[in-house]
């Protein structure tokens, strides 16, 4: 089977999959290609921070201490070895993973990875609209059920930004990152964490794991960093960066490629564990081991700058990575839906649809359970991502190590046997949980 280069890159940002990719002279300075190629790697960054994350690792760091510090250590490591032969996919053929999927599969099985996929956008987008309502809630005072119904309106956003290019959409998300990382900063700064008890959270505990509650969270923790649509939006928007079709060109892409996606998702794995470490320096190490709720969490700075504007720093924050997230969540959706049906819908219709099926079990969930049961959601829509990953990985890590399609930047022997490990660490953890729910 042959696989042609595109000419150039096609973008999928709303609200048609427009020719939108960012020349990279040969000419340029090594400063000038690393600042044109960044962007990519913070696209797929703003899935590693969104509200799932925060709700993984506030429920890791008020019950858990810093025990499970590691583990977000670890799914960040593995998210960069993953996102990484992600960009090499898309740049060595000039196809994403949703396309390879449906070229090199039956149409049945590429099929159930597209409704696989699209799953994993639905359990995201859920995120977002919890996200976004407790924001709602901290910031406007309404209620979270009000909240939900808010976010339905986040498709005027995405209206809003029709015919975007991706430097811009990437340098909005750039700021909404770093509104994140400045909230934590100042918390940080703020509530004084011990940190020899820190850093003693960073050595792996496998004993801390083999009880069904934190290894449940640990795997919501991984289903958060490691999201399955984020796989298949990098091998696209990697492509944006027109570097050549030679092999010399393509070379030099994936190098660069891989600085922009280790430093976006160094940048989200500070974010998380400062997460989990406010989180367990203001309720576990003072015996609040019971908080477990997202919208509690901005309680943490009470004692220090008094709620009111403890609850506008973390609901800006909280915001910023609902919003964010909502924007790279529209894109993969795209990516999908035109990579393994070739169908191509308005931007507008694919963020209403996406938004309109996680709305229902919000809605149902805080109508039905109350307030307290939106953290419980958020950490299972994590959960959720974690088993569907095993689907997405196992195309990626064949086509990578598929010398006839990727030629000589086919994955090293380490890189399968890293891969390949991950992926059965992964599996194995998921049948781990499902035993433990069955037994």
């Amino acid at each position: 089977m042959k696989y042609k280069l595109p000419t150039t890159a096609t973008a999928p940002f709303c609200p048609s999959a427009v020719t939108d990719s960012i020349a990279i002279p040969a000419n340029a300075s090594v400063t000038r290609k690393m600042m044109l190629f960044v962007g990519p790697g913070l696209l797929v960054s703003i899935g590693y921070m969104d509200p799932g994350n925060w709700a993984t690792a506030i429920e890791a760091g008020s019950r858990f201490g810093y025990s499970l510090l590691f583990v977000v250590v670890l799914a960040s490591l593995a998210g960069m070895v993953l996102q990484n032969l992600c960009s090499r996919l898309g740049i060595a053929t000039g196809r994403d993973l949703a396309q390879l999927s449906a070229e090199r599969y039956s149409p049945n099985v590429a099929k159930g990875q597209w409704l696989l996929a699209e799953l994993s956008i639905v359990a995201t987008d859920l995120a977002e609209v919890l996200g976004a309502a407790l924001a709602f809630h901290l910031l406007l005072g309404v209620s979270i059920t009000t909240g939900v119904a808010l976010t339905a309106f986040d498709t005027l956003i995405v209206l809003g930004l029709q015919g975007a290019n991706f430097r811009r959409l990437e340098a909005i998300i750039l700021g909404l990152i770093v509104t994140i990382a400045t909230c934590f900063a100042v918390e940080l700064f703020l509530i004084k964490p011990f940190w020899p008890d820190v850093v003693a959270g960073l050595k792996p505990s496998w004993d801390v794991l083999s009880n069904q509650e934190p290894l449940y969270i640990a795997i919501g923790i991984l289903g958060a960093t490691v999201m399955p649509h984020n796989l298949y939006l990098h091998s696209s928007v990697v492509q944006t960066r027109v570097n050549g079709s030679d092999d010399a060109s393509k070379a030099s892409a994936i190098k660069f490629a891989r600085i922009d996606t280790l430093g976006s998702l160094s940048l989200a794995l500070l974010i998380n564990a400062a997460i989990l470490i406010l989180a367990a320096a203001a309720f576990h190490r003072t015996g609040h081991t019971n908080v477990v709720e997202i919208q509690d969490a901005y309680h943490l700075l009470d004692p220090l700058v008094g709620g009111a504007v403890a609850s506008v720093l973390f609901g800006i924050a909280l915001l910023a990575a609902g919003q964010s997230s909502t924007f790279t969540g529209t894109i993969a959706g795209q990516v999908v839906l035109e990579g393994f049906l070739k169908a191509k819908i308005p931007c507008w219709q694919r963020r209403l649809i996406t938004r309109a099926l996680a709305l229902i079990p919000a809605l149902w969930g805080v109508i039905w359970l109350g307030d307290s049961a939106v953290g419980k959601m958020l950490v299972l829509s994590q959960v959720v991502l974690s088993l569907q990953l095993p689907f997405a990985l196992w195309p990626l890590i064949r086509f990578t190590s598929d010398k006839q399609l990727m030629g000589p930047f086919t994955n090293t022997r380490l890189i399968q046997a890293t891969s390949w490990g991950l992926f059965g660490l992964i599996s194995v953890a998921n049948l781990t949980l499902m035993w433990f729910w069955v037994a």
